[in-house]
């Protein structure tokens, strides 16, 4: 008997390695592998990429005039002959783009075509045809295009998941650098969610090389999908270093559909000024960690402030997303569909607050000028030796002083001493102080009560919402 069980003991062991084996070998089968070859990939897909073709009328430079004695005949004759009646030049380049649509929508990049007078599409059987603008978005460098296909056969590519990528996934780019057309390169996701420049950035980082003339052209994965736009490259030579950027899919696909629509974008407006919480801001709110969203200001009539979101309202959740830092705000706001009214989750005086809130339209705000304007809401001085700062309540006086304008409550800071918290926070002379957390300053006596709580509680920093002479922001201030 103890033969037998010794022997199954055994069997056991032999059998549960092998069933190891098999599931590793089941993992590295399923294991994204470099492809033997892109060949097949970048023949279906060659014939959805273009070249686009863009003239621009400028204006001709001026030379350098010889100085000549003023009124000197050969003063009249250089000039007679540098750039006479205002002429203009034209001025080519080149670009790529891709098919969406049979209909003959392309996509392409909104720098590639920003200004010209002529936009000419070459197709990749040197087909050409004159392109229309049908919109285009300078914040995210995106612009549609249409041509007229006439009985010409168009090949359209789908937009994939651009979410779904993963850093160190297979990609493959089709464009035109240099005039060379249909050039296939290749190589890996390096990254995702890259921002470069604005409040809307969702870029992609890769290494497959990218040139002049690529602007534009499509990021395919290895099924076949675009997953994003070629747009930038990172290089001081101005050739690929291996450092290239692309819009992502899914946001080229929002802007786009708004571009068919409307012929311009449309997107949701909260009408807030955001910062970001750093962990002594998170501190000085009673925050176990920094996320979210801080409104320094919300704008005067605009949908945040009717839905009774307040300065110092930390920003949790926009329609049921958390918003882990500052720069997510804007994106996810801005592809909320104009007029949804969609939940908002804040933190206000270490409570959680649902309120609902209806978008209003970005490009409408912008064009009416509403964006930054908001609406903030005696005569003591107070030494703060410990903290580094002189403080008194807001007068005539300090006001002429410090040409303080648009603003009737609050504490003035007058001095700052070198080497301290408020030193090191920021704080300096002509400062308005009009929140400590998040309790409005009107008196000295707010800010020793604040100080006081913040000390009892064992926090290691006070947050002061401060005026500056462009707006609001918060700061916040270490306490000694």
């Amino acid at each position: 008997m103890k033969s037998f069980l010794n022997f199954f003991k055994l069997f056991l062991y032999f059998f549960s390695f092998k069933i190891s084996i098999f599931l590793i070998l089941i993992s590295v089968a399923n294991a994204r592998s470099a492809p033997d070859s892109f060949a097949d990939l970048a023949e279906k897909l060659s014939p959805s990429v273009v070249n686009i073709s863009t003239t621009t009328l400028i204006e001709q430079k001026s030379r350098d005039i010889p100085s000549f004695p003023p009124g000197s005949p050969f003063e009249d004759f250089f000039k007679r002959f540098d750039n006479p009646n205002g002429q203009k030049r034209k001025a080519q380049s080149l670009g790529s783009g891709f098919i969406i649509d049979e209909k003959g929508f392309i996509i392409t990049n909104n720098h590639v075509i920003d200004n010209a007078e002529k936009i000419m599409v070459i197709l990749h059987d040197d087909t050409s045809f004159e392109a229309k603008v049908v919109g285009k978005d300078p914040k995210t460098d995106v612009a549609l295009l249409k041509i007229d296909p006439k009985k010409t056969k168009l090949v359209a590519v789908d937009f994939g998941d651009s979410d779904k990528l993963r850093v160190g996934d297979w990609v493959m780019a089709i464009g035109n650098p240099f005039g060379f057309g249909g050039t296939v390169t290749a190589g890996i996701v390096s990254a995702r969610g890259r921002n470069l420049s604005g409040s809307y950035d969702d870029y992609i980082q890769t290494d497959a090389s990218i040139n002049r003339g690529n602007s534009g052209g499509p990021l395919f994965d290895m099924k076949g999908n675009v997953v994003g736009i070629n747009t930038a490259i990172f290089s001081q030579s101005g050739g690929s270093v291996g450092i290239g950027f692309a819009v992502s899919s899914n946001l080229a696909k929002q802007v786009t559909d708004q571009l068919k629509l409307y012929g311009r974008t449309k997107r949701g407006w909260l009408g807030v000024l955001i910062q970001e919480i750093s962990s002594d801001i998170a501190d000085g709110l009673g925050m176990k960690e920094a996320k979210g969203a801080l409104v320094s200001s919300a704008t005067m009539g605009g949908p945040a402030e009717k839905a009774g979101v307040k300065t110092g309202d930390v920003i949790l959740k926009f329609n049921n997303i958390d918003i882990k830092n500052m720069k997510e705000l804007p994106k996810v706001v801005a592809g909320t569909p104009v007029g949804e009214s969609v939940p908002l989750v804040i933190l206000r005086n270490g409570k959680k607050l649902i309120l609902n809130v209806t978008l209003g339209e970005l490009e409408l705000a912008e064009k009416d000028n509403l964006i930054g304007k908001t609406n903030n809401n005696k005569n003591k001085s107070k030494v703060y030796s410990k903290l580094g700062f002189t403080a008194e309540e807001i007068n005539r006086n300090n006001k002429s002083k410090f040409k303080i304008k648009d603003i009737d409550t609050g504490i003035v800071i007058t001095a700052v001493k070198d080497n301290t918290p408020a030193q090191e926070a920021g704080l300096f002379p002509g400062m308005v102080i009009i929140r400590v957390g998040q309790i409005e300053v009107n008196s000295l006596n707010v800010i020793d009560e604040a100080i006081d709580n913040a000390k009892k509680q064992k926090r290691k920093a006070l947050l002061l919402l401060v005026k500056v002479e462009d707006g609001t922001r918060f700061v916040a201030l270490e306490l000694k």
